[in-house]
């Protein structure tokens, strides 16, 4: 089994210290998209349209929101956003390393012999 180079651990550390430490300081408020669904909505004190006329009256919970890290928490829980991000990290490393081994090529020695 090949050692792997030195840039893929630094690229592991530096990833999991954006998802692990950084993510804490992400802004809670609302993005560009959110923020225009909203445009003509009366909002109650937690953002939540109560009345007039916009778009987001009529969304919905989305499919996966009673998933383990839905909204960027663990089990929904306030403050375990970091931890997600660590999840994330970890579960792609293992999808994506899992992929690039089933798909990889082969060497000379690996490969079978033709049969004519």
């Amino acid at each position: 089994m090949k050692k792997l180079p030195p840039a893929f651990w630094a690229g592991l550390v530096v990833a999991l210290l954006l998802a692990g430490v950084v993510s804490y300081a992400a802004s809670g408020s609302p993005d560009g998209l959110d923020a225009v669904t909203q445009t003509g909505c009366e909002l109650d004190e937690a953002g939540e349209p109560v009345g007039g006329q916009c778009i987001a009256q009529n969304a919905g919970e989305h499919a996966t929101a009673g998933s383990p890290l839905a909204d960027y928490a663990v089990g929904g829980s306030e403050g375990t956003t970091g931890v997600a991000g660590v999840i994330g990290v970890l579960v792609t490393l293992v999808v994506a390393g899992g992929l690039f081994w089933l798909l990889r090529r082969r060497g000379r020695d690996e490969t079978p012999s033709r049969v004519e």
